[in-house]
C-alpha cells in the first residue's frame, strides 16, 4: 500500500478525515497547514482545486470532500467495521448521517466567517449569527429526535453501533458547540460525551498552538452592548 498522506489544518472539517484515519489504525502522515491563505498555492490547489481542507493522498490517487473521503476509506478498510456496505439495513441511514455532517457543517463556517474571520465589527451581522446559530440548533434537534428514538441499545446514530457515522457528526458537533450550546439536547450530549472519551478523538484534537478558535464560546454579536 502506497502512503497515506493527510493534508490538514486544526480545528476544521479535516479533523474529521483525521478522526476516521485514527479509528481505522492504519499508518498515515499528515501535512499540517496553516488556515490562511498559502491553501490558495498551485501546489496545494493541483490537490484541493477550491483551496480546501481535507485533501488525502491515497494509492496514488488525490482526493478531496470529506464525504467522499469517508466513504472511499470505509470501502478501502472495511474490516475496522466502521463503513456499511450496500445490501446492509443499516445502509441508507449511514449514508444520510455521514452526509449530514456538512450541514452541519455549513452554519459552522458561516458563524466562523462572522466571529472569527470578519475582523471590523462593521462587516459583522447580528442577523446572519442569531440565523445560523438557530440553524444549528435545528441541527441539533434532528440529532436529539434520532438519538432518543425508543431502540434498545441507541447510544449511537445506528443501530448496529459505532461507525463512520457518529464520527462524520461528532466532529461537526465538535466545532458546532463553539456557537450553540447542547444544554436543551440531554441525548446529544450524552452521546457527544461519549464520542469524546475515545482515544482516536482525544489524538485529533489540535495541540494549543494551532488553535483556531481561542474562545470556548462565542455568542451572538450584539453592536450595542
Amino acid at each position: 500500500m502506497s502512503e497515506i498522506v493527510l493534508h490538514h489544518c486544526p480545528q476544521t472539517r479535516s479533523m474529521r478525515s483525521l478522526w476516521l484515519l485514527n479509528e481505522l489504525e492504519v499508518p498515515f502522515r499528515i501535512a499540517l497547514h496553516s488556515f490562511d491563505k498559502s491553501l490558495r498555492d498551485p501546489s496545494y490547489l493541483a490537490l484541493s482545486p477550491a483551496g480546501r481542507v481535507p485533501a488525502l493522498e491515497i494509492d496514488g490517487e488525490r482526493m478531496f470532500e470529506t464525504g467522499a473521503i469517508t466513504e472511499y476509506l470505509c470501502e478501502r478498510f472495511p474490516d475496522a467495521g466502521l463503513g456499511r456496505e450496500v445490501g446492509n439495513p443499516d445502509r441508507m441511514a449511514w449514508l444520510v448521517w455521514v452526509h449530514f455532517a456538512e450541514t452541519i457543517s455549513q452554519h459552522v463556517a458561516a458563524l466562523t466567517q462572522q466571529h472569527i474571520m470578519l475582523y471590523d465589527d462593521a462587516m459583522r451581522s447580528p442577523v446572519v449569527m442569531k440565523l445560523e446559530a438557530a440553524r444549528l440548533s435545528k441541527c441539533f434537534d434532528a440529532i436529539e429526535a434520532r438519538l432518543s428514538t425508543p431502540i434498545e441499545n441507541r447510544d449511537t446514530l445506528l443501530t448496529s453501533g459505532f461507525s463512520a457515522a457518529d464520527i462524520s457528526v461528532g466532529q461537526a458537533v465538535y466545532l458546532a458547540q463553539k456557537f450553540c450550546k447542547l444544554d436543551n439536547h440531554p441525548a446529544t450530549a450524552a452521546w457527544f460525551k461519549r464520542l469524546e472519551e475515545r482515544p482516536a478523538f482525544q489524538e485529533s484534537l489540535p495541540d494549543e498552538g494551532f488553535l483556531l478558535y481561542t474562545k470556548d464560546f462565542y455568542p451572538a454579536w450584539d453592536p450595542d452592548a
